[in-house]
């Protein structure tokens, strides 16, 4: 293994163990704008995983951005499926007609 390598999987596991931490100490009260933009990442990742296959430099990149396409497509999907289900959670259940607005 040589340096870059090292250094990289260095990064990789640092980046990772700092967004569990900040991920973990958010409320729960904010994790709805949270997601949003969680999504808006995971969209700019799908942008870059689909490049990645697309770009037929070799099979093993063809194949790891396929993978990576995937992987980004359910994490979006899942990511607006669960901040559609925490915004209902808001919704009042409750309303009588006489509480519906006035046009």
């Amino acid at each position: 293994m040589n340096l870059t390598t090292l250094m990289q999987a260095y990064v990789f596991i640092l980046a990772g163990f700092v967004g569990f931490l900040v991920i973990a100490r958010v409320p729960p009260l904010l994790h709805t704008p949270l997601m949003s933009a969680t999504n808006a990442i995971s969209g700019i990742s799908l942008v870059g995983s689909l490049v990645a296959a697309g770009a037929g430099r070799s099979v093993v990149s063809t194949v790891l951005g396929t993978v990576a396409v995937t992987a980004a497509t359910i994490n979006v999907v899942g990511g607006f499926i669960i901040t559609r289900r925490m915004l209902g959670m808001f919704k009042r259940s409750d309303r009588r007609p006489s509480d519906a607005p006035k046009v």
